[in-house]
């Protein structure tokens, strides 16, 4: 039937079930695996075939090079120069240009944020220090440190000195077998993955504590036999996840988004904290993310120091499985354990992704599955022993959650009618202003959430705080764009509260109770200017805030909120009055400086003793309502320009004020929050 028709309709598929005694959904079902198979072996013989005239053509590129190395000059006997002094010349001329192009691009910008061009500026004298004084005064918190040894400097830079993201990357070299296996892998994989969504009982039962879909690993070792390559450890634990819902996006936009290891890292940045595309195994086709298979590299954060990263080398594979439906699926490709590449913990990643499926609004209904086998670096700290044991840190739900609020704000960035509050005389009036300012607030999210992850390029140092609180503390060399350039110290602690998670995030989004815990205020109250809606939750914005102090007028602060059911934060970043107007006038905002704080919230897998959290996103299902929690994990996180000197030392000082500022910071918040000063 299949080779007559590969597409059968409603009345040949009934057909069929009635002769073969089966239902019309697995007649359907059939179908899909059977054509999703045929796809690929028409791209393996497709591959195949442009690798043989890949090769016949490197084949004769060689032999056109080894017969140009014996030619000579007629005239004078001479083998060939090596180098061609015309093209040589043209390099430089492009060279030339291009740089002439950027000097007048950050000429330009200078001239917005100073007055004038860097051709106007005086010229650099050198300056030569003995000693570097980097006590933190401009933060008027002298009193809050005492001396310090001048000559005592911390190295705590890390080897490499920048983010693991920004080290020079080296990728593996795959041959045409390793590519070929790679393609088998994954056809295997997506087809496991497509009767994990649409297989219910016995394969996924459902949980009876929370009504969340639990896998069976009876029933899907039954299902999915596989040889037994590698030996049975004891230490690896298996987390298994399904759930769906609806996003505010189409299919299409989806697709592309979750292709793009950028993007991939805008649309989850408290949960992606590096990633990237080692090689493309294939492209697509006919222009289509479709068959388009890619090696990639990732690591998953929880926004705590105290929670390690996961790592994974996985392959990522799309596939239309038909119109309006696609597949987005990911399984870990396994290196030689003699490879540079094998991480030293094993984390391994089942097939899984999600299926997305066309709606008549415009939207996609979703279907997630995460399924993996991890061997933890070490043991999880006590605060998120149960959040991570629970599998809410890193399940599907979350993943869902999170996909359905970036989604939401997406829509609300694209809109030209959403709500916009403005006391700063209506400078937010149009639509480019309020975009350019959600740019600028999502670019101090993911700065923020990559600045305290554990990811490879982070090294924390552990400090001893104020009563018992444990500081962490990293430093890094900060010369990216809209990075203040220098040596930034990044701090950060997590405490555990008495207090439900929205509770807390209420606290620290009313402006009016921001004078109880923000000591660099020194008491002085706050007034919100402006406000961007990027959600259908109040608590969901981007607000710009003025401190009523008389030394700080010309400076404002930028601040993002966000809540759900799967956690909330508040980041917010001291920008100044100039550019702020840049921002709102609609201008690029991407070299503005921001240097952010703030505090991130997440339940701490208790069971809930006060009931609903009041943190419902727009397109919630039956299954939102599982998070709930008795108290709350909140890491408190600032970062501090140092100095201005990138070769510079970590002098004592501005460790012993940070430390302090940290401590002190926490003891506000539990006596606002009327919390016993337990230990974090």
């Amino acid at each position: 039937m299949f080779k007559e028709c590969p597409h059968p309709d409603e009345k040949q598929r009934l057909q069929l079930s009635r002769e073969l005694g089966l239902a019309p959904r697995q007649i359907k079902f059939w179908f899909q695996n059977r054509r999703t198979q045929m796809k690929a072996q028409h791209e393996r013989a497709d591959n195949c075939a442009l690798r043989a005239d890949n090769d016949k053509i490197r084949c004769e590129n060689i032999a056109i090079r080894e017969a140009l190395k014996n030619v000579i000059c007629p005239s004078c006997g001479a083998p060939p120069l090596n180098d061609d002094c015309y093209f040589d010349d043209q390099k430089l001329r492009l060279e030339n240009a291009h740089l002439k192009e950027e000097l007048d691009r950050v000429s330009s910008i200078a001239a917005k944020y100073i007055g004038r061009p860097i051709s106007q500026l005086p010229p650099v004298q050198p300056i030569h220090i003995s000693s570097l004084d980097l006590s933190m005064a401009s933060y008027g918190n002298q009193g809050m440190v005492g001396p310090a040894p001048s000559s005592l400097n911390l190295d705590l830079l890390p080897a490499a000195g920048t983010s693991s993201s920004s080290m020079p990357y080296h990728p593996p070299c795959l041959s045409d077998m390793d590519k070929s296996l790679m393609s088998d892998i994954a056809s295997n994989a997506m087809e496991e993955f497509l009767r994990l969504v649409q297989t219910n009982e016995p394969l996924w039962l459902k949980s009876n504590v929370d009504a969340r879909d639990v896998l069976s690993c009876d029933a899907y070792e039954r299902m999915f036999h596989k040889p037994n390559t590698r030996p049975k450890n004891p230490n690896v634990r298996i987390e298994a996840s399904r759930d769906s819902g609806v996003v505010l996006m189409n299919t299409l936009a989806l697709v592309d988004m979750f292709m793009d290891p950028n993007k991939w890292i805008q649309l989850f940045p408290t949960i992606v904290s590096v990633a990237r595309t080692i090689q493309v195994i294939s492209s697509g086709m006919m222009g289509s993310c479709s068959g388009s298979l890619q090696l990639m590299y990732q690591e998953l954060q929880v926004l705590s120091p105290l929670v390690s990263t996961r790592e994974f080398y996985f392959l990522r594979y799309c596939q239309q499985i038909e119109q309006g439906t696609w597949a987005v699926m990911d399984v870990s490709y396994d290196f030689p354990q003699d490879s540079h590449y094998a991480p030293q913990f094993r984390s391994h990643r089942c097939p899984s992704g999600c299926l997305i499926q066309d709606m008549p609004d415009g939207h996609s209904k979703i279907t997630w599955v995460e399924h993996v086998e991890i061997e933890d670096k070490t043991l999880p700290h006590r605060l998120y022993r149960n959040l991570i044991y629970s599998g809410m840190a890193f399940g599907a739900e979350r993943w869902l959650t999170t996909l359905q609020r970036m989604c939401e704000r997406l829509t609300y960035l694209m809109a030209t009618s959403n709500p916009t509050r403005d006391n700063l005389g209506g400078v937010i009036s149009s639509p480019e202003g309020k975009r350019s300012m959600m740019k600028l607030a999502q670019r101090m999210v993911t700065n923020f959430c990559a600045n305290i992850s554990t990811s490879s390029g982070h090294r924390w140092t552990t400090l001893s705080g104020l009563n018992e609180i444990v500081v962490r503390v990293t430093v890094h060399k900060s010369s990216d764009p809209g990075q203040p350039n220098g040596v930034v110290l990044s701090a950060a602690t997590t405490i555990w509260l008495p207090t439900p998670p929205h509770a807390v995030f209420n606290f620290f989004k009313d402006e009016n109770k921001r004078p109880q815990w923000d000591v660099l205020s020194n008491g002085n109250a706050v007034q919100e200017v402006a406000n961007i809606a990027n959600g259908l939750h109040p608590g969901n914005s981007i607000s710009v805030l003025r401190a009523f102090n008389n030394s700080t007028q010309n400076m404002l602060i930028l601040q993002e909120s966000c809540i759900d059911s799967y956690g909330s934060f508040v980041v917010y970043c001291p920008v100044d009055l100039p550019s702020i107007n840049l921002a709102m006038s609609g201008e690029d905002p991407s070299y503005i400086p921001l240097l952010p704080n703030g505090f991130t919230i997440l339940p701490d897998g208790q069971p809930d003793q006060e009931g609903d959290d009041g943190a419902s996103t727009s397109s919630n299902n039956a299954n939102r309502n599982i998070v709930r929690s008795g108290g709350s994990l909140v890491t408190i996180a600032f970062q501090i320009l140092v100095s201005s000197l990138p070769s510079a030392k970590l002098n004592m000082e501005s460790v012993t004020t940070v430390n302090n500022l940290i401590g002190s910071t926490v003891q506000q918040i539990k006596s606002s929050l009327s919390c016993p000063t337990l230990p974090s």
